[in-house]
């Protein structure tokens, strides 16, 4: 479990085939990594991967074929990645909880400077539109953000000048894909609403 505050963004350094998927190694630079160990959970760019190797400040992940395939932003070396790790329970919950599990992609369609701010407007899956809400919680690419506005499968976000430099998402542009996880809350309401109407039958 994660809260969305990126602690340090780090850059994939290789990418290694493995038989389904590959291994990364990250350069997580920045990031205290004193108290992580092999097994350890540290979200990237918003995936939960398990470290596998520690080496300095470099981090190795394993990456199954399917997580590259439903995520973005992982697939290639040079890429900056966001990196928070896992929640201790004594933790202050600075963003919103955040599982790490990516529910889909979305695609930028603009990201533009509002005085010392910026605007950022995403373009959701069909899929997703429906559990995003005003004023609700939001996850992309690891960061978690309030919705400021949603029209059809649209949502605009402001990032203040602090988000936009710790993150990657200071790199955005019309035509980014973006890991994205809705409110966990969310889930929740629709499956305990599915469930009655099908109890009711």
């Amino acid at each position: 479990m994660f809260s969305g505050i990126v602690a340090a963004c780090g850059r994939i350094e290789r990418i290694e085939p493995l038989q389904d998927g590959v291994r990364l190694t990250v350069d997580a630079d920045g990031l205290d990594l004193a108290d992580v160990h092999i097994g350890d959970s540290i979200a990237n760019s918003g995936v939960c991967l398990t470290v596998v190797a520690l080496d300095g400040s470099r981090v190795q992940f394993d990456v199954s074929r399917e997580t590259l395939n439903c995520t973005t932003g992982l697939d290639a070396v040079g890429n900056e990645v966001n990196l928070e790790k896992a929640l201790c329970l004594a933790d202050r919950l600075g963003g919103h909880l955040v599982t790490g599990h990516v529910d889909g992609v979305g695609e930028v369609v603009s990201f533009t400077p509002v005085g010392e701010s910026h605007d950022l407007v995403i373009r959701a899956p069909a899929t997703l539109a429906g559990y995003i809400a005003k004023k609700g919680s939001i996850t992309v690419n690891g960061v978690s953000l309030t919705v400021n506005r949603v029209e059809s499968r649209e949502f605009s976000i402001n990032l203040i000048p602090h988000t936009v430099a710790v993150t990657n998402l200071k790199h955005l542009a019309a035509g980014s894909r973006v890991n994205l996880e809705i409110d966990l809350i969310a889930r929740y309401v629709e499956r305990m609403l599915a469930w009655r109407e099908e109890s009711a039958q």
